[in-house]
């Protein structure tokens, strides 16, 4: 199982440049940089964009956004962020009308993460203790919630702070020596970037995972609930098509991600001694067996 590659992401962007109309956008040049994990690199990368005169500037995760809207003001910058409350966070004035140069996908439902762990509860209905991984650089919205979510259930929440992949390894080596029971993985850049390594750790000790990315359920978590990665991309890709055309961004609305995917690996359910319910089964857009 391989992550989505940055060639595949691209292409999906292209495909919302090209339009409904499946247009080819030839004359569009896609100038990419990446931080390969570093997001000390982040701000120099925005500026090497904004020196080099782009039309457009499209980030991925919260601290790209962070650095692209730190480095200018004036050119458009269209997000794709799963973890930011962009009104909370002063990166637009409202959803409906954004008012400064940054609009984009944003998922900010507090009431998400507490519907995963309600996925999971239904999964393993004896869950007392769940272990929380939470990088630190998404911010704190996911994790009140799913704090007050967890808090609602009755159920112990203790919290797991990843700013690296070596710290996910070492919150599976402390949820091993735990009363934890199972995992929910809040949405970061880093878990989406680090799917078998998680479903292989997760294996190893035997834990029931729920994670946003489809990709953790496919290498051997037990579920997956989030949106549609590819499609986001592609919706990212049509926004900045209306932008490259001459909509103004302060006035373009900020979007929500408009599909969402349930992935239920019952091979994985199976290997924890665990019956998946009917409720679940039936929910997912996709059951690995």
């Amino acid at each position: 199982m391989t992550v989505p590659s940055v060639s595949a992401r691209v292409a999906a962007i292209r495909e919302g440049l090209n339009g409904p109309d499946n247009q080819r956008n030839s004359g569009i040049e896609l100038v990419i940089r990446l931080a390969d994990g570093d997001l000390s690199r982040l701000p120099a990368l925005a500026k090497d964009l904004v020196n080099n005169r782009v039309d457009a500037i499209v980030a991925v995760a919260p601290a790209a956004v962070q650095a692209a809207a730190g480095a200018t003001t004036s050119i458009p910058v269209i997000a794709i962020d799963l973890e930011t409350d962009p009104v909370g966070s002063g990166l637009v004035a409202s959803l409906a009308r954004p008012g400064r140069n940054v609009s984009g996908v944003f998922l900010d439902f507090p009431e998400f993460s507490a519907k995963c762990l309600q996925l999971l509860i239904e999964s393993v209905p004896t869950l007392k203790g769940l272990g929380v991984l939470w990088d630190p650089s998404t911010g704190s919205l996911q994790l009140k919630a799913v704090e007050a979510a967890a808090q609602g259930f009755g159920i112990s929440a203790q919290v797991f702070e990843t700013r690296r992949a070596a710290d996910i390894a070492d919150a599976f080596y402390a949820i091993d020596r735990s009363r934890i029971q199972g995992v929910l993985m809040l949405s970061s850049p880093l878990i989406a970037g680090s799917p078998q390594m998680i479903a292989d750790l997760a294996m190893r000790r035997n834990i029931p995972t729920i994670a946003l990315f489809p990709e953790i359920a496919r290498a051997g978590g037990l579920l997956a609930y989030g949106p549609d990665i590819q499609d986001l991309f592609r919706q990212v890709g049509a926004m900045t098509r209306k932008v490259l055309y001459g909509a103004n961004v302060a006035e373009l609305p900020a979007e929500r991600p408009t599909r969402f995917q349930l992935v239920a690996n019952l091979r994985t359910a199976k290997l924890l001694g665990i019956t998946l319910p009917s409720s679940i089964l039936l929910r997912a857009d996709e059951v690995i067996e």
